[in-house]
């Protein structure tokens, strides 16, 4: 009996159309044959089996139940298509968390160093001030020195001019004392 589902099939792969068969009638198999446990069945059995494979087959529903197991089948096959779309998705979703992740430690970092460029700039800009001030109080120093200079300079001429003085004062009272 396992025949006539199996030539159904491969009828139904090679085209659509629906094709009376006629049942195969086997023998049954005798009693002594059979295991205690088994039973042969009896023609009505085997008789009422034919009459409904036959009358299925006349009006295609083994056809229609070849076409429900296909479908069943193409259903399977989308259920798991489904499943793996679900499990890549659930991986993209997986490595988008960890890049946002890795993306948002990268801009704290940034951050962080955005900060100490800023920080560095107020202390460079700071440095700038202090040299501009010390270079203004260096110049201002210079300028007192070279004043300080020149005022030793005019006290150097004063004290010389003075030494002078007294040298020509003492030539002159040495002169006049010897004459």
């Amino acid at each position: 009996m396992t025949g006539l589902f199996d030539r159904l099939k491969d009828e139904d792969s090679e085209g659509s159309e629906m094709v009376e068969e006629r049942p195969s009638y086997e023998e049954p198999e005798t009693t002594e044959s059979l295991s205690d446990n088994e039973q042969s069945p009896s023609v009505n059995d085997v008789q009422e089996s034919v009459e409904q494979t036959s009358s299925r087959s006349d009006i295609g529903i083994s056809s229609l139940m070849d076409k429900r197991a296909k479908l069943e089948e193409a259903i399977d096959y989308v259920g798991m298509m489904i499943s793996n779309l679900k499990e890549k998705r659930t991986g993209l979703e997986k490595e988008i968390e960890e890049e946002s992740v890795d993306i948002k430690n990268l801009k704290e970092k940034l951050v962080k160093v955005n900060e100490y460029i800023d920080e560095e700039t107020r202390g460079i800009q700071n440095l700038t001030n202090k040299r501009s001030s010390v270079e203004r109080e260096a110049d201002e120093v210079s300028t007192l020195i070279t004043s300080l200079r020149d005022k030793l300079g005019g006290i150097d001429r004063i004290i010389d001019d003075e030494g002078s003085r007294i040298k020509s004062f003492k030539e002159s009272r040495t002169k006049s004392s010897n004459i």
